[in-house]
Order: C-alpha cells, then structure tokens, then sequence
C-alpha cells in the first residue's frame, strides 16, 4: 500500500495522472474554449494507456512475486473483504461466498490483471473493448465491497483511453459512423473483416486455453463446483516474467511509434501553410515530451523483474533519477500480501476518569463497535481511520504519529476529536478530555450469515489480544518519554500574519464544513458540479426548428480545414453563392406556380 518512497501508491497514482493531464488537456493558444481535435491529442492520450497498463500489470505480477502463500493457494480473497482498510457491506455479503467461488474469483483477478492489459494496445479495436469492460467490471465490485477513496474511480477514468469517438458517441445516442455497421454486415465479408474476426477469436480462445491450463479449472460434477488451482511453480513464473519484461517494453515502443507516426501523418494532411506549421511544431513538442515520459517510466515499470532494470540504458536511468523527486512516474503493485490471515488486528481506544471504567472511543468509519454496520465512505479518504489499520500490523513504536494522537486526546484538542468523531454527541468525552487513555488490540472477524444473536444482529465478532499502549495521562513519565523519542514535544508555533487571505479564506472554509463529514461534503460537490454541467448542455440545445449547425472537427486521418488558405475561403463563398441563387431560382419557380393557379382559377370561373 505504500511505495518505495514512503507516499502511498494511490497517491503516487493521482500525482502521475495529474501531471499527465498537464500534457493531456488541451492548450489553446489560438482559438480558446475550441472543441476541434487536434493531430497530436492521440499522442500524449498515449500516456494514459500506458499508465493504465503499468498499474494493473504489476498489481497481478507482484501478487504471485511475493510469495504469499494465500495468493498462491487461491485463497486471497477468503481474507481479503474481512481484513481490508475500511470495508463496506458488500463486503460482509462477499464474504460469505463459499470458498470455490472465492478461488475463482482469485483466478479471475488474475486474467484481468495480467493478460488481459496485453490486450490495451491491440489493434482490433473490439479486443480494447473487451479490455475496457473487463478493467471497469473489476473496479466496480472492488468499490462495491471497499472504500478506497477516489482510486477505483480513477482507474476507470484511466481506462476511458482505450475508447473511442465511435464507441462514446452510442453511449451519448450519436454515433458519427453509422455506415460502419452496415459494412460489417455486408455479404460476402472483405478479407480485411475476415481477418480481424478470426483474430478476435484467436484471442478469446487463447485467453481461455491459457487460463484453463494455468489454473488447472475443472468442473467437478459431483460436488458441483469449479476446482482451482495454481499449475505452475514460482521459479517457472519467474522465468516468464524476465523473458516477457523487456518485450512488453518493445510492444509499448512500437504503440507509441505507430501513434506518433500517424499524428506525423494527420499533421501533413492539413490545409494551409501556416496551420500545417503550426500543427507540425506542436506535434513535435508533445512527441517529445511523449517520449520522454516513456522513457523514465521504464525504470519503475521494470522493477517487477530486477534483471530486466538493470539492462535498461544507463541515460533512462540517469533521467529518472533527475526528476524521481517530482513523483511524474512511479512502481506500482497492490495487495502485494494479504494480512490478518488469523483475524483482522484492530486498535481500540479508551478513555477513562478514574482508571477503573474505561469507555471505548469510537471511530467514525474503521471498525470497533461489533453492533455497527461497515460505512461506505468512499471517494473519502479518512486519513486517520486509515493510519489505525496500518497502525495494527505492528507495535505502537512503528507508528510514532500514534503516541502524539493520545497526547492531543488527553489534552481535548477539537481539531483532533473532529478527526474522531464530527458529531460531538458521538464522543464520549466532549464535556471534559479523559484523565487516562489506553489503548487494546483485538482482533475481528465477519460473523457468518448463520450466526445468531439476541438483539440486533453483529456485524463482527472480536477477541482481546493484548495491550496496544500503556495507561497514560498528562505528565505521565511514559507518555512523556515517548514524546521526547520521537521528537512531538509541543514546539512554537509559526505566527502568521492575522490580515493575511489565504490563513482566513482556509479558517474560513474550515468552520463552515466543521458540521459535515468527509462523504457530504465532497458528493455534494460532486452534486453540484454535475447539476451545473447539466444546467449547460440544456441551455445549448435548440428550442425549436432546425438544429443549429455546428463545426465539426476532423476525424483521424482525415485533413483537418483550419479555416486558413485564400483557396478554401473562394470555394466556400462560390458554394454559398451558388445556394443563394438556387434558392432565389426556387423562389421565383414558386412565385410563378402560384399565378398561374391564380389565373387558372379565374378562369374556370
């Protein structure tokens, strides 16, 4: 969950995807606010595709590199939805699943994170297709059974670049190649329409070959269930690894190249001197800078297999070192190994007056009360309720953050009791801090779906492990000592200047949310956002007649018109000339039609 650079990697993932919306969204220099496709978009459109590629790949790779005996034996998932973050619902129902569809949910997780990315850069457009939906029917039911903030919905974001104008434009009710269909049901088929469909085939059937025989499924009639199994053995993974490494590279190259060239190529076939000058320098610029980031991506993307980073050329090496800091590109690999094999550890705070009644604290989204359903909380990400987790996997000493957390309770910090709990009726010293506070670990399990209880049913079930941290309070030499270890001695305070805006626009902020929680506040954003995009593309559409006509930028591979060149601008005024004088010629035909049945009229008269 947390890189080599100590940043946790969904954070290292949004860092990377926004420096690349940098080169991604467009820049208008000329025409500002215009819609027009460029030739060089589907270059650096590029770099999310490989982005995309690098995160889902590693994330099935470094599953079965590390070893884990639940990743190996298929039985990941059986732990996972009990032990993970911040669980929700869905969770508890996953978990109930019996253990051979759990297996081969493993076994699917695989396909989708290791074969199927393959798929990313084909050239049969239906085959990035099936890769779309693949990547995004997994990311839905990981958010369907985890809060991981905004990651999952990221992903999906980053998976729209293996789509295209055809595909979207049928979402939005207004596909601009409509013949397209025709064609493909046109009898007999072209060679061309032969040859893509026996490839797409040979890819389904390849994909399923290969999974049958690395996972050794097998229908079991007596019992039946699909048996599963891993059928092969680390050192022969490792061998497929180190002789794909380097070839995945070469296959990400030529992508890049055939992108490149064709962008080269969209960029001569405009019209106009100064457009197609213009359209060449801004190719050339985002190319490089394309390149560039491919090339110093290599070096974490590589760390999957060591042999292959250090056969890399020693100038990518010297690149990434030299912007490494700037976290542009990173490794990328989740769920390495599955913890809380034997029960999810789980800190519980308590706070006492007289050290012989002690009351639980309860968090608003990590689990402690056995009575409280899980939460979904997700695009949120609660900090804090995340840290505990972590905080767990080891002794208090390893999360040093955790003695400081203690000291600001004791002492009724609000800035901290709000990361507790935003409804001070929840926390039950809001009146006055706790004189003591210790803290114990247990360890929880999802109670089965046959389990029964007198009064509301549990979510969980837990049992005492052992104390976390000691008793302590304000003065106490321990609490003092540890403070002191670790460098959280109350320090002074930077004094800001009181006139100063941004100290008062962000206080100002502050206790207008303070009565909210992290989920309201970030859909109602979301809300409204969406309400106003709504609010606009109402207010564009046509009222009534004829849709107004609008400017349509050019395909791919066909000459986009900038508008520039004395030619262009003749033949535009002769065809509107010649419109004007067919419809006065219409006009004058109707005019003489109607005397005539005027003067036909009269005379039958």
């Amino acid at each position: 969950a947390v890189g080599d650079s100590g940043v946790p990697r969904r954070d290292s993932l949004l860092l990377e995807a926004g420096f690349l919306a940098v080169l991604v969204a467009p820049l208008r220099l000329l025409k500002w606010r215009s819609t027009t496709w460029r030739p060089h978009d589907g270059v650096t459109f590029w770099l999310v595709r490989w982005l995309l590629f690098r995160l889902m790949f590693a994330s099935g790779v470094v599953k079965l590199t590390s070893r884990c005996p639940t990743w190996w034996g298929l039985t990941a998932l059986t732990y996972h939805y009990e032990t993970q973050c911040i669980p929700t619902p869905g969770a508890w129902f996953a978990h109930q699943l019996p253990v051979w569809f759990q297996k081969f949910s493993v076994v699917a997780t695989y396909v989708i994170e290791i074969a199927i990315p393959l798929l990313f850069f084909a050239p049969i457009r239906r085959l990035r297709l099936f890769a779309f939906y693949s990547q995004v029917l997994l990311q839905i039911l990981i958010i369907l059974t985890g809060n991981y903030n905004f990651f999952n919905m990221l992903t999906i974001v980053l998976a729209f670049s293996l789509l295209d104008e055809e595909h979207v434009g049928r979402w939005l009710g207004r596909s601009k190649r409509r013949h397209a269909s025709s064609e493909s049901l046109a009898w007999p088929p072209s060679l061309r329409t032969v040859l893509s469909t026996l490839l797409e085939l040979s890819a389904y059937g390849l994909l399923l070959y290969w999974s049958i025989q690395c996972f050794g499924l097998e229908i079991n009639w007596e019992k039946r269930l699909l048996d599963s199994k891993v059928a092969f053995t680390y050192h022969e993974f490792t061998t497929w690894l180190r002789a794909v490494t380097l070839p995945l590279v070469g296959l990400g190259f030529l992508s890049l190249s055939w992108e490149i060239l064709s962008a080269m190529y969209r960029c001569a076939c405009i019209r106009g001197c100064f457009w197609k000058l213009w359209a060449t320098l801004q190719w050339a610029v985002f190319a490089t800078a394309t390149v560039g980031m491919f090339a110093i991506s290599l070096v974490p993307f590589t760390y999957i297999d060591y042999e292959s980073n250090g056969k890399l050329w020693p100038g990518i090496h010297q690149m990434f070192n030299a912007v490494e800091r700037f976290q542009v590109v990173n490794s990328y690999g989740l769920f390495r190994r599955m913890t809380g094999v034997g029960g999810r550890p789980e800190v519980v705070l308590e706070g006492s007056y007289d050290k012989q009644t002690w009351t639980e604290i309860e968090f608003m989204y990590k689990p402690g009360n056995v009575s409280a359903a899980p939460p979904v909380v997700a695009p949120h990400q609660p900090r804090l309720d995340w840290q505990m987790w972590f905080a767990a996997l080891a002794h208090h000493s390893s999360s040093p953050w955790f003695t400081s957390f203690v000291y600001r309770l004791l002492q009724g910090k609000k800035d901290v009791i709000r990361l507790v709990q935003v409804d001070e009726s929840q926390y039950p010293f809001s009146a006055q801090p706790p004189v003591y506070v210790r803290a114990q670990l247990y360890k929880y399990w999802f109670t089965g779906s046959t389990e029964g209880s007198e009064g509301p049913a549990p979510w969980w079930r837990r049992q005492h492990v052992q104390e976390f941290f000691p008793t302590v309070s304000l003065g106490d030499p321990t609490l003092e000592s540890l403070l002191s270890q670790h460098g959280l001695k109350d320090k002074t305070l930077l004094k800001r200047s009181a006139d100063a805006f941004l100290p008062w626009l962000l206080q100002s902020l502050r206790q207008l949310s303070r009565p909210f929680s992290g989920p309201a506040i970030l859909w109602s954003l979301y809300l409204v956002a969406a309400t106003v995009f709504l609010l606009q593309a109402l207010g564009r559409r046509p009222r009534g007649g004829a849709p107004p006509a609008r400017h349509k930028g050019p395909r791919r591979g066909e000459p986009a018109d900038r508008g520039g060149g004395e030619k262009n601008g003749q033949v535009r005024r002769k065809e509107a000339k010649e419109a004007e004088e067919k419809g006065e010629g219409r006009a004058r035909g109707a005019a003489d039609g109607h005397g005539n049945g005027l003067r036909g009229t009269k005379k039958k008269k």
